[in-house]
């Protein structure tokens, strides 16, 4: 694992790794752009899709090999189900290394602004913050492009930050 990233000119020790760096070295901080995110995300989208196929199969299996649509009692029930295990899928990643397995294919990091891996709670607010940025056309996503630190809604909700790791 790399050491914490250059952050606001100050010292800051990386849970990450346990290796910590000064900031006031000359290696720029570099944030990961549009293009890398969304590359990312399909990665991910690829892998969630198995991941919730596979949640369907228990669910179903549950409700006695019948398949559950809208408009049932249970549809409601099924809709958090899996909104619940997409939400454990990226939040067990950024909280634990602070990488999708698409993040870390295209050399992202997610952490705090300070350095710090991010938690469950900001985890949470991050995940729900991402549904929000889609729902609106993708303009909390578009927003990255005019943001000087590349952030994304779900970033600046989260204090959080995407650093491109092929830069340190």
């Amino acid at each position: 694992m790399l050491a914490a990233q250059q952050l606001m000119g100050r010292r800051v020790e990386s849970k990450l790794d346990g290796l910590s760096m000064n900031e006031n070295t000359d290696l720029p901080l570099e944030y990961a752009g549009l293009i890398r995110r969304i590359l990312a995300m399909i990665y991910d989208l690829f892998l969630l899709a198995g991941l919730l196929f596979v949640a369907t199969t228990i669910a179903v299996a549950v409700n006695h090999g019948k398949a559950i649509e809208p408009g049932q009692p249970l549809y409601p029930f099924y809709l958090l189900y899996l909104l619940s295990v997409s939400f454990a899928f990226f939040g067990w990643f950024w909280t634990h290394g602070g990488q999708t397995l698409g993040m870390r294919a295209w050399k992202m990091r997610l952490h705090q602004s300070n350095g710090d891996t991010i938690g469950w709670p900001l985890a949470l607010i991050r995940f729900i913050t991402a549904i929000v940025s889609w729902s609106f056309a993708g303009i909390g996503f578009i927003w990255s492009l005019f943001d000087p630190k590349k952030r994304t809604w779900h970033d600046i909700a989260s204090r959080s930050v995407l650093v491109d790791l092929r830069t340190g």
